[in-house]
This record gives C-alpha cells, sequence and structure tokens, in this order.
C-alpha cells in the first residue's frame, strides 16, 4: 500500500493543487492501494475488490487531465466507501453509489478546482451521476478542452460533432458516418461494408 507521502507525491502529479489535500484525506479515511496505469480504451479507473485482501485497490488511467483524473478518483473512492458501508448489497452505481459519490464531490465543486466552463456541466452531472461520465457529452466536451496534446498526434474531433455522411479514421480503419442512436452512432466500415455502433464520444480523424 502507499504511504501518505508517496500518494501526495502521485496525486500533485495529476490533479489540480487545490485538491490535493482533501484527496488525500479520502485515503486517510479508508485506506487503498492506489496504482497509475497505462491508458485503458474501456475504462479510465477501477475499484478492485479481493476478498483475500483488507486492503482493496483503485486504479486510474495515466494520461486523464487533472480535472478528469480528480473526477474519476472521487468516482472509484466512492465506490470503497459504498463497499466499506453497505457490503455488496447495492447496485455497483445504485442509489446507494450516487448519494456516496455527491457527498463526495460536494467539496470539490468550486471554481478554486475547477474552471468555470467545466463547472456548470459538472454541476449538473452531479444531480445525477451516471455509471461513466463519458457518457456526457455536455462535460467531456468541456474536459477534453484540458486534455494533455501526445507529440505528433493527427487532430481529432469527437464522432457527435462530424456531419453524417463524412469518411473518418478511428484505430486506421476508415469509417463513414451513419445515423445517432442515442449515445452511440452507427458508422459503415468502407472497406469491408461492415456496420459498427460507435460511441459518438469517439476521438476521430475527419477525412
Amino acid at each position: 500500500m502507499n504511504s501518505s507521502e508517496q500518494l501526495r507525491a502521485i496525486l500533485e502529479k495529476h490533479m489540480p493543487p487545490a485538491a490535493v489535500s482533501y484527496s488525500l484525506s479520502l485515503w486517510e479515511n479508508v485506506p487503498f492501494s492506489f496504482k497509475v496505469q497505462r491508458p485503458r480504451a474501456s475504462k479510465l479507473g477501477d475499484f478492485r475488490y479481493r476478498k483475500d485482501r483488507k486492503i482493496q485497490t483503485i486504479t486510474i488511467n495515466s494520461d486523464l487531465n487533472p480535472f478528469q483524473f480528480l473526477l474519476t478518483y472521487i468516482h472509484e473512492v466512492a465506490h470503497l466507501y459504498t463497499f466499506e458501508n453497505h457490503g455488496f448489497a447495492p447496485a455497483p452505481h445504485g442509489i446507494e453509489w450516487k448519494r456516496k459519490f455527491q457527498s463526495l464531490m460536494a467539496p470539490m465543486l468550486s471554481d478554486a478546482v475547477f474552471p468555470k466552463d467545466i463547472l456548470i456541466p459538472l454541476r449538473h452531472h452531479m444531480a445525477n451521476p451516471s455509471a461513466s461520465s463519458a457518457r456526457d457529452l455536455f462535460l467531456m466536451k468541456e474536459m477534453s478542452k484540458y486534455d494533455r496534446p501526445a507529440s505528433g498526434k493527427v487532430e481529432e474531433i469527437f464522432l457527435s460533432d462530424l456531419s453524417t455522411g463524412r469518411q473518418f479514421l478511428l484505430s486506421g480503419r476508415k469509417f463513414q458516418k451513419g445515423e445517432t442512436r442515442r449515445t452511440r452512432v452507427l458508422c459503415e466500415e468502407v472497406d469491408s461494408g461492415r456496420k459498427y455502433l460507435v460511441s459518438r464520444l469517439a476521438k476521430v480523424e475527419p477525412l
């Protein structure tokens, strides 16, 4: 498990400065093992329960900007706290988790921590938080303004901002955008003709 000094050093590297002491206090209340991992396409972070371990583990992707990192950190800590209080009884993102997430985030919903352009959609999101902040298009668009630019990376946009019928590259494959179905877009792979549902929040390279 991390020491207090080790965790503070990690948080200072990845979080807004005004959030570090509070985030550390959450760990001091209910200690856990914390790891920053290489980016994962399927998730921003996770809470891992191991019944053979007294100290549980939280991981967060290393490529998140400071504001997304903080939000993900408290999201996962809320899972830990909910488990400590209720065990396995609640649904993973049920009302118990929602209430705990809201209470843990409340002290952070300030312009001392978040820029105002993030704070407005974030407050709206926290009124009824979903399983993933990545489902909130307005919030993710504002968050993405603060992403760290990757060296030599081609400029990308959200699939939702691409007009219907336009072609784009995703993971080196060429697609054509079709109709939007709630949170996903029906896209046709140009070479194979196969159709796929792609998240409207996918970052794509327009052609």
